[in-house]
C-alpha cells in the first residue's frame, strides 16, 4: 500500500542509503505481517530490517500506539522463533504516538519523523529539509564526512587530519584507519574491522591463533 508523501520521502532517502524495499505483507514463521512499508539493508547493513509506520494515514491502525507495539512485538517474537539475526528499526512517520511507544523502544530501535518540507516531486524542499530528514534517521545512514574545501587548510587541515589530532596520542593509527574505512558500510562492518585488528594484535603478542 502506498503511504503518505512523508513515508515516500523517507523510503527514497533510505534507498539512496543502501536499503531495498520488502514486499508487504510478508510472512515470518508462517505469520503474516502488514505494515505501511518495510525495507532491508544491503552489505554491512544486511541485518537491518526497517519498518515504516504511517501515523498520518493511520493504515492498519497505525494511529494506535498500543496496536503498533503489539504488531512489532509479534514480529520480534516470530524472528526469534526462526533464529533470525535481523535488528528491527521502527520509523514513526507523522504524529507522535503516546501510548505504548516507550515500551516499544525496549523491543527495537524507534525513530520519529514528524514532518519535513517537501517539493512537488515529493523530495525534501531544500538543503535544510534534507539535513533535517537525515538527522532524524542518521543512525540508519552511512557515515559521510564533509567535503574538503579551500578553507580547510586554513582551518587546520582536512576533516581526517582534524580528527586525528583530536584523538589521544596513544590511539593506535591502524585501528582508527580500519574503523573509518569500514564506517561507510555500517555498524556491523565496523565491529568486524575492530575484531580483526584485535585478533591480529593477540596473535602477535601470544603467537597463538585465538580462533
Amino acid at each position: 500500500m502506498t503511504g503518505s508523501p512523508l513515508v515516500n520521502a523517507i523510503q527514497k532517502r533510505l534507498r539512496r542509503g543502501g536499503y531495498d524495499d520488502v514486499s508487504t505483507p510478508f510472512k515470518v514463521a508462517g505469520v503474516e505481517f502488514r505494515f505501511t512499508a518495510a525495507m532491508r539493508g544491503r552489505g554491512g547493513r544486511a541485518l537491518d530490517l526497517v519498518i515504516l509506520v504511517d501515523t498520518m494515514t493511520g493504515d492498519f491502525g497505525d494511529r494506535d500506539g498500543t496496536l503498533v507495539r503489539q504488531r512489532v512485538e509479534a514480529l520480534s517474537r516470530a524472528l526469534d522463533v526462526t533464529a533470525s539475526r535481523y535488528v528491527i528499526t521502527v520509523i514513526l512517520a507523522g504524529a507522535v504516538l503516546a501510548e505504548g511507544i516507550e515500551i516499544l523502544s525496549e523491543t527495537c530501535r524507534v525513530l520519529q519523523v514528524e514532518s519535513v518540507a517537501l517539493n512537488d516531486e515529493g523530495d525534501p524542499a531544500d538543503e535544510k529539509a534534507e539535513r533535517w530528514l537525515d538527522d532524524r534517521i542518521r543512525v540508519l545512514l552511512p557515515l559521510t564526512l564533509p567535503t574538503l574545501t579551500s578553507d580547510a587548510h586554513q582551518d587546520g587541515g582536512s576533516t581526517m587530519d582534524q580528527l586525528a589530532r583530536a584523538l589521544p596520542p596513544t590511539t593506535q593509527k591502524t585501528l582508527v584507519d580500519a574503523l573509518i574505512a569500514a564506517s561507510s558500510a555500517g555498524e556491523e562492518a565496523v565491529t568486524e574491522a575492530a575484531a580483526l585488528i584485535i585478533n591480529q594484535a593477540l596473535q602477535v603478542e601470544t603467537g597463538v591463533d585465538p580462533s
